[in-house]
């Protein structure tokens, strides 16, 4: 498959299963320091318990994200530990943004985050 048939294909998955969260990312320092919020859509996964080693941990979620959602909001494609997503009203932490695992020849599709909380 070409890479626009393949977002193509997760176009549509995430048309029926995905759902609205927001990526946050703050900057500077402190309590009232400033933060970014773009919603994009996500497939929103528990993983399964043959997935829970290393640093993936029970409770841990799988959030895929497609790359063209994140342009199309202005986010940043530095994804990476220390963001914030916000899931049905719920802040978690991003422990790990794998932009290798969903790439189709070099053209990266999705992110698959980690994220905790």
């Amino acid at each position: 498959m070409t890479p626009d048939q393949v977002k193509a294909s997760y176009r549509r998955l995430m048309n029926a299963v995905g759902e609205t969260i927001a990526i946050r990312r703050f900057t500077g320092a402190g309590h009232n320091r400033p933060r970014f919020d773009a919603n994009v859509m996500a497939r929103v996964v528990d993983y399964e318990p043959h997935e829970l080693a290393g640093s993936i941990t029970q409770g841990d979620r799988k959030l895929i994200v497609l790359v063209e959602d994140l342009i199309y909001a202005q986010v940043p494609l530095d994804l990476r530990k220390g963001d914030k997503v916000v899931v049905r009203g719920r802040e978690l932490n991003v422990e790990a943004a794998d932009d290798n695992t969903r790439r189709v020849q070099g053209v990266l599709i999705a992110y698959e985050l980690q994220v905790r909380g």
